[in-house]
């Protein structure tokens, strides 16, 4: 149920690096919500079109979405935790991340022909 979605402006690493940087995403993740790993889902789309400030820099957007409610002390450390891998991983710079939180109703969130609510 907890999502991580990457979107950014940076070319697609090599194979390997990516199914890294995903395994490491969803992992930490998982530990962040305390929710099981076995249903953490992860994407990534490198080379997206996009801007901030006004420049074509590398830019990276994230969302994380998840069942239930994220406090503000879970969402800070995820902010570092995430700005700081994506720094390391891809390059863009921990200014030029944004990440939005989002909590779902259990009844919003579909998997296997029925919802979490």
């Amino acid at each position: 149920m907890p999502l991580i979605k990457v979107q950014t402006s940076v070319d697609s690493p090599d194979r390997g690096a990516v199914e890294g940087l995903l395994k490491s995403l969803s992992a930490k993740l998982a530990k962040h919500t305390g929710k099981p790993e076995s249903y953490v889902m992860t994407a990534f789309e490198p080379s997206v079109a996009m801007t901030f400030g006004g420049t074509l820099d590398p830019v990276c957007y994230v969302e994380i979405k998840s069942v239930g409610s994220m406090s503000p002390s879970q969402t800070k450390a995820m902010s570092q935790d995430f700005c700081q891998q994506i720094n390391e991983k891809l390059g863009v710079s921990t200014n030029r991340i944004y990440i939005e939180f989002a909590d779902a109703k259990g009844s919003m969130w579909g998997w296997d022909g029925s919802t979490f609510g």
